[in-house]
């Protein structure tokens, strides 16, 4: 049976993307809701590799996971989860690219921590039932707001004005005691001016892992006024997050052991964190051609992570505890504790954009400002033994980290003729990062840095006829550091890409397919090293040149008016032209490698049978090459490939009272029960010890197991 389903899998070539079916060689028409994105979005006719997904797309499979997770089967993508069901901390990977190197917006609004430029998708559980759609494009893409987009950028557009008034109830319940509960309203307009709407949701989940439970509760709230010009926004949104670790990973003979278990015993174990978003839009049209948008934000995040230490050394503690005694009573330096590391923080931003679109121009001028203040300290909140001058709740290290934003882009379309459009994207960012105090390793942070980034594109796209496009484009891209780079080397350099797309779109009524080839030429590319530090954050450093070459596959076809294929595939090759790394006590150059977390096919297949109008039926497949963790090409950093099926049956009944609908949606994931490692880490020790004045070098590894088969269903009631 796999090798069937495999096999179908590879000769169909493949997508799951909405977005071909929606897109038209033909502009569409926005109204003043999604004006707010129109400035870094792309369209059909724009030279780059994009996806578009609607809430139509997103309704059917939201059922408590993350958003990524929902996003697994677009081209190039790859999803991982700590806790191994797709609930609590889960990451993403777009053509080999580190979330940190991926730009994610909502409503234009950077969301990425501007620090670690991390997306925690955790901070905003069930965020995906406030989504209206989103824009998934790949490689440098068009000009956004926040850092820059290294292997993509999502940007997210919010619930839009609801014209009448409705009511939703949804629940899903499912494996490892998942459940997820969402009430969510609108008033609909008001004098066809007003509309107030909200959403409320809690999920709780057990996890695939042994107590990796996540207890995730959030809100959205979003008050407008329109009228025939002008769009006033206010939304305020967040979540509060507890989740159980299970970064640590397990060995190779742990796995082996019992795949399910957990290193961690103290009952506290978590992760503690609170956002809050609060955003204000205004979009005014000016006249027939020319329209205003600006974006106001404040975030404020706040939380910790509590953790148990057991003969911890006490120097790292600044005289807080004192040393556990033998039996004869001679000071150890070490003793156990339980610490927290906090982080406290502030993000504002503002954004402007002015666009003017008649006849063969569309325009826009575009400008963001940032700042953000984190404020890292920890605490010990309990211990065995106190110092004379220690107390509890004492800091052990504080750290101060602040930076500021500005960028200005301007991006033209021009239609040189009825078959060519021009597209150039100037984009000028300037950033500076002040960082004081210590870290949690007690090492003096002291930063001044500022870049001056010059990013430009330019591109152009050729209409064939009526049902064919091609297209081509240069894009180039500067992106700084972030604060856990420079924890590792202060001298670290920012990374710089060179991105060249060529493609083709082809649409008729049953078939659309798109071609797409990348060439991502790369200076200082900050690769994962696929070591992780002591909070499990993901390490970078410096590879010198590299590159990313690749083929990305989509296609759908209609088969029948039952039956519907559509398939993805990528095939490419992720290289480092010389690692250094050092060796026994020497530095080896490895020359020619494989960049880590990069495996070099994926591909993505779904086959939905509508049954009836009511019901239909969809087997959905992922398949994911080999992949190394570290950049040596070592066996130990391997990751197998893995190949995982899904189905989705989703059954729709309209009763005549009280209900508008009723949705019934049911997911069987991992439906042959494959037992498969989605991502780990790699790290290398030097023994010292073994032989008297040799050093010889070793490697180790730890892996994420995800879940065998398991399901959710879910009931939404819309009234």
């Amino acid at each position: 049976m796999k090798k069937f389903l495999l096999t179908v899998f590879l000769i169909s070539n493949f997508i799951n993307s909405q977005e071909i079916i929606n897109d038209t060689l033909q502009a569409t028409t926005q109204n003043l809701d999604e004006v707010i994105v129109k400035g870094i979005r792309a369209k059909f006719s724009t030279p780059i590799s994009y996806s578009n997904i609607d809430k139509d797309d997103l309704e059917s499979k939201n059922l408590g996971q993350d958003l990524p997770v929902l996003l697994n089967f677009l081209p190039s993508i790859v999803t991982t989860s700590d806790a191994g069901a797709g609930i609590g901390y889960t990451g993403i990977r777009i053509r080999g690219v580190s979330p940190q190197s991926t730009n994610i917006t909502i409503n234009g609004i950077p969301f990425n921590d501007p620090e670690s430029m991390g997306t925690f998708w955790v901070n905003l559980p069930d965020f995906t039932s406030s989504v209206e759609s989103l824009q998934v494009q790949r490689g440098i893409g068009t000009s956004t707001n926040g850092s820059g987009a290294f292997g993509a950028s999502i940007n997210i557009l919010t619930d839009l004005i609801s014209n009448k008034p409705y009511a939703e109830l949804s629940s899903s319940f499912g494996s490892y005691n998942t459940l997820k509960n969402t009430i969510k309203f609108s008033t609909g307009k008001i004098n066809d001016h007003f509309e107030l709407s909200g959403r409320l949701s809690k999920i709780d989940s057990d996890g695939y892992v042994d107590r990796a439970y996540s207890d995730l509760k959030s809100y959205f709230v979003q008050g407008t006024y329109t009228d025939r010009n002008t769009l006033i926004k206010f939304l305020s949104f967040g979540g509060h997050e507890k989740t159980y670790q299970s970064w640590y990973g397990l060995t190779m003979d742990q796995l082996k052991e019992n795949r399910r278990q957990n290193p961690y015993t103290y009952e506290n174990e978590i992760d503690n964190y609170k956002q809050d978003h609060y955003q204000l839009h205004l979009n005014e049209k000016i006249s027939n051609y020319w329209s205003f948008n600006l974006g106001l934000n404040y975030t404020y995040g706040r939380g910790y992570f509590e953790q148990y230490k057991e003969d911890d050394d006490i120097n790292t503690y600044d005289g807080i505890v004192s040393s556990d005694k033998d039996i004869n009573g001679n000071e150890l330096g070490t003793t156990d504790l339980i610490r927290r590391r906090w982080l406290d923080n502030d993000f504002y931003v503002l954004n402007s954009s002015l666009n003017y679109s008649k006849d063969k121009i569309d325009l826009t001028i575009s400008s963001s400002y940032s700042s953000y203040v984190g404020d890292h300290y920890g605490e010990v909140i309990w211990a065995r033994s106190l110092s004379n001058t220690g107390e509890i709740r004492d800091r052990y290290y504080e750290g101060l980290g602040e930076k500021k934003d500005l960028s200005f882009f301007t991006k033209l379309l021009y239609s040189i003729n009825e078959k060519t459009e021009l597209y150039t994207d100037l984009q000028f960012r300037r950033v500076k990062y002040n960082t004081s105090g210590i870290t949690s390793d007690l090492i003096n942070m002291v930063l001044d840095k500022s870049y001056n980034f010059f990013n430009p594109k330019i591109g152009v796209s050729f209409k064939v006829n009526s049902k064919s496009l091609i297209y081509a484009s240069f894009a180039r891209a500067n992106r700084e550091p972030n604060r856990t780079d420079f924890e590792s080397n202060s001298e670290i350099k920012p990374e710089k890409l060179n991105d060249i797309e060529i493609g083709w779109r082809y649409r008729t009524e049953n078939i659309l397919l798109n071609l797409n080839s990348y060439f991502m030429l790369y200076d200082e590319q900050l690769i994962l090293t696929g070591e992780i530090d002591d909070v499990g954050n993901p390490k970078r450093t410096n590879s010198g040149s590299s590159y990313r070459i690749g083929l990305e596959i989509e296609n759908s076809i209609k088969l029948s008016d039952l039956f519907l294929l559509q398939t993805n595939v990528t095939f490419s090759s992720n290289k480092n032209k010389n690692i250094f790394s050092m060796v026994d006590g020497l530095i080896y150059n490895y020359g020619k490698t494989n960049i880590s977390f990069s495996p070099s096919f994926i591909g993505s297949n779904s086959l939905s049978y509508k049954y009836s109008n009511n019901l239909s039926f969809s087997l959905i497949s992922k398949y994911v090459g080999k992949q190394f963790m570290g950049n040596t090409d070592q066996p130990n950093s391997i990751l197998k490939s893995y190949f995982v099926n899904d189905l989705s049956i989703s059954y729709l009944l309209k009763p005549n009272k009280i209900f508008e609908s009723i949705s019934v949606n049911l997911l069987i994931n991992n439906l042959l029960n494959k037992e498969y490692i989605s991502n780990g880490y790699y790290y290398t020790y030097d023994d010292t010890w073994s032989v008297p004045g040799q050093i010889t070098t070793l490697d180790g590894a730890g892996y994420y197991p995800q879940a065998t088969t398991n399901f959710l269903t879910g009931f939404i009631f819309k009234f």
